[in-house]
């Protein structure tokens, strides 16, 4: 089977290809994705999130090592009121986002973009994105959780499969997009590159 190259460090992200029966190999692109992201102002939230993709994909696809490889970049970025929220970093910034984000309902983007690497055959991305509905939480509730650490290095400032899922309510569309990675676009992906994910299962 083709290898399977996964652009991200995210925990949350090789689990979820690991039970989808996806064997990968992960290496970590030196994309900076604040700097890109600031370089295009005008983009959305959701353009936001497939232009990170892109760029995460483009270059771990472009070292030696991924040559015959697929190479899978992911991002995603949080928007509430049409404003784009990335991970926060400090927990002065989670626990503001939080607060705005408390009882309210808001979209999660998560861009897509898979580079094959066999013999520059091209590439192709897409955008999924979920509705995401929040419990009220108090000010002790959103201290606790940011005491953990969880939230400053995810985007939105939560995690559905983590701490965060406690605060949830509700989620209208693929969950998976929430997690970081939607199994069924990356099947969608595979297909216009003219393979079958159920490939992958070969050695389970």
């Amino acid at each position: 089977m083709i290898p399977l190259i996964l652009a991200s460090k995210s925990p949350a992200r090789t689990k979820l290809l690991t039970e989808a029966g996806i064997p990968h190999s992960i290496v970590v692109s030196e994309v900076d994705e604040e700097a890109l992201a600031a370089s295009h102002p005008a983009a959305t939230p959701g353009e936001t999130a497939l232009l990170l993709a892109r760029a995460k994909a483009e270059a771990v696809a472009a070292l030696p090592d991924a040559a015959g490889a697929f190479v899978l970049g992911c991002d995603s970025v949080f928007e509430l009121d049409g404003d784009a929220l990335g991970k926060p970093y400090t927990p002065d910034v989670a626990t503001e986002r939080l607060r705005a984000m408390s009882g309210r309902a808001g979209i999660l983007h998560t861009g897509h973009w898979l580079v094959d690497c066999r013999d520059a055959r091209g590439a192709s991305g897409q955008l999924s994105s979920a509705g995401v509905e929040f419990t009220e939480m108090s000010d002790d509730d959103i201290a606790a959780y940011v005491a953990t650490g969880e939230p400053l290095h995810c985007a939105g400032s939560f995690t559905i499969d983590g701490l965060g899922g406690a605060f949830l309510a509700r989620v209208d569309g693929d969950p998976h997009t929430v997690v970081g990675l939607s199994v069924s676009t990356l099947r969608s992906l595979f297909a216009e590159a003219g393979v079958r994910l159920t490939d992958f299962w070969g050695d389970l």
